[in-house]
């Protein structure tokens, strides 16, 4: 009881994550526009269609080379392009075709926007289109920047201060950032303050996989972890929903930041993690927290810390006499993932499949309004396609192992690439039909990595390569919004790179050794010869040291949530 209130407590502010990743789909959409006009207009022509006002035209508008011919009450008549207007010279009668003297001029007078779909975003705000429009294509690149040192910086101080801390800053931050977001005066102090947004977002996100984790026993340990993500793509079906009810924008991030306030409001009455209490040698505290849960879960024997840490102990020193006093203080760095030529090609494989993750969810989830039909229950459909995947992800991991689960989703989701590119733009139902199923399949990839590459790598490294993959990741997050953007070249360009991608995964994993029922591994020997022999630790049970390797495993899945999308 205790831990499934702590669990649903800490993974419910995680859906604000999911908010603040993905709230730029609506927010920074950029809508049809022209030049504006040097004076009151009479009436407009558009092709063969005469109206009173702008306005009235947009609902022909059909491509970006189109203009709009405007007749002005002083009787000028004006070409308005995109990023160019042109100003008739001679015989002023009001005809769309024209091959007299042109006088060109910029956009001195602003813009006029198509407000039919939204009524103001940051791109109509401070005019991010012509010469400017690099500024909008770098809103979600920076965000995701931010989400990368955010998590580096407050993952090393949940280690030193502790894990509600963390909880406490990052979820209130998250509010007070997100309603900072809506009130700022200009594109670069919006930008900052988004930066600074998604530090704290990530913060939050790499902290809730540790804390949950360090409260959650071993046997709800995988699915527990797993269905944080289930939260995350929660908080993206609520980006669809507001976006559909709210067409300002920033009226729209106001209720976005204010869906998880009553986490806010109750997130200090979360306690310590014992594990952390324990690691910091504060004994009376880890007491008080066992305590409350003996009391909550009404078990009447009482956990007592001081017979756990004669325990630990007792491991300690028997682990030490086992080992060679060399390998116990060596300090490991990056290179120790590339000591020798097995090692490295597992490395280079996992960090290839952390990196084609990342980019294919965002790939798919940013590109999921650009699709046609509904662009509001496009993107929900994204978000509710990643519930089932990662129930479909841990039945997998427990029946099939993990590399027979993670190379039939990756080659899923490289021909479903594929076959989007051969469905005619008319059949919008299929194309999007056919894009949730290439979400849920890197879904499923995106979500298995992660408990798949801690059991890959040795526990004096463990967490060294679950980092560095995690690196990659976000990596793939920042490169994703540039991926979209290349569909101005071509449609399909993004889905060829993720297919492509996800292919060469697929290929490459089929090398890594299946970890499914096998015990951790302690030292790169032995995790060479996982890879090498496949026979070799299968039927064996763990070393002499057994108390240090059972703590191993039981903090393993601290290791194995240091990470986040």
């Amino acid at each position: 009881r205790f831990q499934a209130c702590v669990y649903f407590a800490s993974v419910f502010q995680a859906m604000s994550c999911g908010i603040h990743y993905l709230a730029s789909v609506f927010m920074a959409v950029t809508p049809n526009f022209v030049c504006g006009v040097p004076g009151n207009v009479s009436s407009v022509l558009f092709y063969n269609s005469s109206e009173s006002s702008i306005e009235d035209i947009w609902t022909l508008w059909t491509s970006t080379e189109n203009y709009i011919v405007v007749h002005l009450e002083n009787g000028e008549v004006w070409e308005l392009n995109q990023c160019s207007r042109s100003k008739r010279e001679g015989r002023l009668d009001l005809a769309y075709e024209y091959k007299g003297n042109k006088s060109i001029f910029s956009c001195s007078d602003g813009f006029l926007y198509d407000e039919r779909n939204w009524k103001s975003t940051v791109v109509t705000q401070w005019d991010l289109v012509c010469d400017r429009e690099w500024l909008a294509k770098l809103i979600q690149p920076t965000f995701m920047l931010g989400v990368l040192i955010g998590a580096v910086i407050f993952g090393d101080i949940a280690d030193r201060l502790g894990r509600r801390r963390v909880i406490w800053f990052t979820s209130a931050g998250q509010f007070v950032f997100g309603i900072a977001v809506a009130f700022t005066f200009d594109y670069y102090s919006f930008v900052i303050v988004r930066f600074l947004l998604a530090m704290v977002s990530s913060g939050y996100l790499v902290v809730a996989f540790v804390y949950v984790t360090e409260f959650v026993g071993i046997k709800a340990r995988t699915w527990a972890s797993m269905h944080v993500h289930a939260f995350f793509a929660m908080g993206i079906m609520i980006v669809a929903l507001v976006g559909f009810l709210v067409r300002t924008w920033w009226v729209y991030q106001i209720f976005l930041s204010i869906a998880t306030l009553p986490f806010v409001l109750c997130c200090w009455m979360l306690p310590e993690t014992p594990f952390w209490l324990l690691s910091e040698e504060r004994y009376e505290d880890a007491q008080k927290v066992i305590n409350i849960m003996a009391r909550w879960n009404k078990v009447s024997s009482l956990c007592k810390v001081s017979e756990l840490c004669s325990v630990q102990q007792d491991d300690l020193v028997s682990g030490r006499t086992s080992d060679n006093d060399t390998s116990s203080t060596k300090k490991h760095n990056i290179l120790d993932l590339f000591c020798n030529w097995h090692i490295a090609r597992r490395t280079i494989t996992v960090w290839l499949i952390w990196f084609t993750g990342s980019l294919g969810y965002y790939v798919f989830s940013l590109s999921s309004v650009s699709l046609g039909g509904n662009e509001y229950l496009n993107l929900f459909l994204i978000g509710a396609v990643e519930l089932p995947c990662y129930v479909i992800a841990c039945i997998g991991m427990d029946k099939l192992g993990r590399r027979n689960t993670l190379i039939p989703f990756l080659i899923l989701s490289a021909l479903i690439c594929v076959l989007i590119m051969f469905i005619p733009q008319d059949f919008n139902v299929l194309i999007i039909l056919a894009n949730m199923a290439g979400k849920f399949s890197i879904g499923v990839a995106f979500g298995l990595i992660y408990l798949y590459t801690a059991e890959l790598y040795p526990t004096i490294v463990r967490s060294l390569a679950v980092g560095s993959g995690s690196m990659m990741c976000r990596v793939g997050s920042v490169v994703a919004p540039f991926c979209v953007y290349l569909r101005s070249v071509w449609i399909f360009m993004p889905l060829l790179l993720v297919g492509i991608m996800a292919l060469l995964s697929g290929v490459l994993t089929i090398m890594l050794p299946e970890t499914l029922g096998k015990p951790l591994t302690n030292t790169l020997v032995e995790a060479t010869e996982m890879g090498r022999n496949k026979k070799s630790c299968s039927g064996k049970t763990p070393s002499a040291h057994s108390g240090a390797a059972l703590e191993k495993i039981e903090m393993f899945g601290q290791e194995m949530a240091s990470t986040e999308k």
